[in-house]
């Protein structure tokens, strides 16, 4: 049993897969891979994708309809991979941001920065969250060349009580070795909470966490990397998968 937390499985909607055909090929393989429950997080980045919570809970409701009617056994739930910006401030502030789910009496929220850096400004914006009773989790931190550089970025973000998301990939050393040997420092350093395939696609990307989890359970053990795919993942989304 593993629950895949950070995936891109709906069809058409983001830089995830372009038709159902692909996706339903997607789920069969993230259930081949020893994945049983999954959460659909596309894109929310105004300005290149324009999902909300409306849309993506459309989208999954039909992605759900045909996983049940091809009987590919995947539980699914939804959520969204939101992209760090302004918009958070009137998003959260009316509730229409989608929630990943709970983590300790706050409500849950997939936040992505750029790729080239971690944002101006990033540890306000947290903090807000925080204070607004909302949690951080920050999406695959390895793969930020800001925070590759200057790894210690990440300190203040911990400090306030923000979780890390690693990518399976990059554990695997699926995406360079500079994010393989953060991912293992972070994994090392016992600040991973949740190890997630952020699955794009059949090819480079594909939704399956085994090589991650192996390598992450050689670092730091079997019972702890299955907290990182079962235990806190269930924790916090087990309210839209029950």
């Amino acid at each position: 049993m593993m629950i895949d937390l950070h995936s891109h499985l709906l069809p058409g909607i983001d830089d995830g897969p372009e038709d159902l055909s692909t996706a339903l090929d997607m789920a069969r393989l993230a259930v081949a891979s020893g994945t049983t429950h999954l959460i659909c997080t596309p894109h929310i980045h105004p300005g290149r994708y324009s999902n909300d919570a409306a849309s993506i809970k459309l989208a999954w409701q039909a992605f759900d309809k045909a996983l049940k009617s091809a009987g590919i056994p995947l539980r699914t739930g939804f959520a969204a991979e939101v992209r760090f910006g302004s918009e958070l401030f009137t998003s959260i502030g009316d509730g229409t941001v989608p929630f990943m789910g709970d983590w300790n009496g706050r409500k849950a929220v997939l936040l992505e920065f750029s790729h080239a850096d971690v944002p101006f400004g990033a540890e306000r914006m947290t903090e807000w969250m925080l204070a607004q009773g909302v949690v951080p989790i920050i999406a695959h931190p390895e793969r930020n060349k800001g925070i590759m550089r200057h790894p210690a970025r990440l300190k203040a973000f911990l400090q306030q009580g923000c979780l890390l998301q690693v990518t399976a990939g990059s554990v695997a050393g699926k995406f360079g070795e500079r994010a393989r040997k953060l991912a293992h420092s972070l994994l090392r350093e016992g600040v991973v909470n949740i190890l997630a395939s952020d699955g794009h696609n059949l090819g480079k990307r594909p939704p399956d966490m085994r090589h991650g989890l192996r390598v992450a359970s050689e670092i730091v053990g079997e019972r702890q990397a299955k907290h990182l795919v079962l235990d806190t993942p269930w924790k916090i989304v087990h309210g839209q998968l029950v």
